[in-house]
């Protein structure tokens, strides 16, 4: 087993990438990984073995570059090279906590589309309000905009990936509306709801609305692209707000305040820790022809080598193979 590693993609690359292969090296003695970019920078960090082989590349995608046309001209990449080192079968799955829409572009047009799949969808995991239990949500950022067939799809891979990365038997799949009746939404998101029920291969539950989303009553979330993206980025921003503000409040109050903060310290550190999701790795681009997973781009090394794992599971799992034949 392979693995193909972007060392330049991230806001601490190479040595937040580097350090995450030595952490899973550390661990794992059979896997090998494949690093690619300047080999002479590369070397002053790590060392090559029988388990890793670094691979002199000399671009680098910048996280500005316009994505298509950075996969067209900076062929010898660490981030194309390592995209078409899969394209080549010299690897099984490919890492790159780089510019998003390269990665993106890299995974649909070097690795390519399974057949019959319409389109590639993006999925990370994501927190709920109940310890320990997580959900997919998937797209969030590959189409802008959607058919209903594409939703079908992201619905079915969304279900094969939640029960075998991560063991939920007969995952329950919800479509992203804004009511739960069924005849709630545009004309899109009726026909995907017709369609969904008819699927008996799927644990369809009918929509969910984005006020409950984090509330643990679904394990794969369904929605297009473009809302998907609007939805993640919120929470995100939301739950940064809502950190800042009760940090300063508790900070800036009188004694009686700061007193109470450092009584409620742990407390506060293990909400932090219950909506980190780095041991999940990064996003999953479902529906191309290898395992590839975007890593965020301010991962830091622990976040790596969950995506590292997070790459050989779905080789071992032959997540993609079920795609393609269930597609055939």
């Amino acid at each position: 087993m392979k693995i193909a590693i972007d060392a330049m993609g991230g806001d601490d690359a190479p040595v937040a990438i580097v350090e995450g292969v030595k952490k899973f090296l550390s661990e794992d003695h059979e896997t090998k990984i494949r690093l690619f970019g300047p080999s002479e920078a590369l070397a002053k960090l790590i060392e090559t073995s029988e388990q890793l082989e670094i691979i002199n590349t000399t671009q680098v995608v910048e996280g500005n570059d316009e994505p298509v046309a950075a996969i067209r001209k900076k062929k010898d990449s660490s981030l194309v090279r390592a995209a078409q080192d899969v394209k080549d079968k010299q690897s099984d799955g490919f890492l790159s906590c780089g510019n998003t829409g390269a990665v993106l572009a890299a995974g649909i047009f070097v690795i390519g589309r399974i057949k019959n799949v319409e389109r590639p969808a993006l999925m990370p995991t994501l927190p709920t309000k109940v310890k320990g239990v997580y959900y997919n949500m998937l797209d969030v950022g590959a189409n802008a905009e959607s058919k209903a067939k594409y939703l079908v799809q992201f619905a079915q891979m969304g279900s094969i990936y939640a029960e075998d990365l991560r063991g939920v038997k007969n995952p329950v799949v919800k479509l992203l509306n804004i009511g739960s009746e069924e005849h709630k939404g545009d004309e899109l998101h009726q026909t995907v709801h017709q369609e969904l029920s008819q699927l008996p291969e799927i644990n369809f539950q009918g929509n969910i609305e984005p006020n409950e989303i984090m509330a643990a009553k679904a394990d794969v979330i369904v929605t297009d692209g473009f809302t998907g993206n609007a939805v993640l980025k919120t929470m995100e921003g939301t739950m940064k707000t809502v950190l800042h503000l009760l940090k300063d409040s508790l900070m800036t109050g009188n004694i009686t305040t700061k007193l109470g903060a450092l009584l409620v310290k742990n407390d506060l550190g293990n909400l932090a820790s219950q909506f980190d999701n780095s041991r999940f790795g990064g996003a999953v681009l479902l529906g191309v022809n290898a395992p590839v997973i975007k890593g965020h781009g301010n991962s830091q090394a622990q976040t790596v080598y969950y995506a590292i794992k997070q790459v050989k599971e779905m080789i071992s799992e032959q997540t993609v193979t079920k795609f393609r034949n269930l597609y055939q």
